[in-house]
Parts: C-alpha cells; structure tokens; sequence
C-alpha cells in the first residue's frame, strides 16, 4: 500500500501503534515504570487506535492481540489508580 493511497484510519493506526512504541521506549529508557499511569494511559489509547483501524482493515490475529493489550493495559491502569490512591492516604 503507497502512502498516498491511505484513509484517515489508517493514520490513526499508526498513531496508536507511535504511542504504544513510545511507551515502551520510555520504560525501557526508565522514565516509566509498568505501574505508571501514563504507561497504561499511553497503551489504552494506542491500542484503541488500532483497534478503531482495524474495524476498517480487519485483520484477526492483530485485532486478537490489540484486545489484550487493552485488558491487560486497563488492568495496569486500574492497579495503577489503585497504587496511587493508596500512597495518597500516607
């Protein structure tokens, strides 16, 4: 597929698939942690992206792993919250 030849959804998957490389580089980099916020925050909102280009393109396998990413990303999220809330009260 040219460049040229790409819908709007097709951007917006690449730009969830930029979030959730840069999430991953700022972990591995140390800026985040895997309890960050931010880190889930960032993987929900790239995987949603996808997901949404998906249902464009529909692709099985890569809609399969884009759904648990997002589970498992608003897990992190929700202990996140959790871990934040908690240390609050400290």
């Amino acid at each position: 597929m040219l460049i040229s030849n790409l819908q709007w959804h097709d951007y917006l998957g690449a730009l969830g698939a930029a979030l959730i490389i840069i999430a991953y580089l700022y972990l591995q980099l140390g800026k985040f942690s895997g309890q960050d916020i931010t880190f889930s925050a960032l993987n929900i909102l790239g995987a949603m992206l996808i997901l949404t280009s998906l249902s464009f393109n529909f692709n099985f396998s890569a809609a399969i792993i884009e759904i648990f990413w997002l589970i498992i990303s608003l897990l992190g999220l929700a202990l996140g919250l959790k871990n934040l809330q908690s240390s609050n009260k400290d």
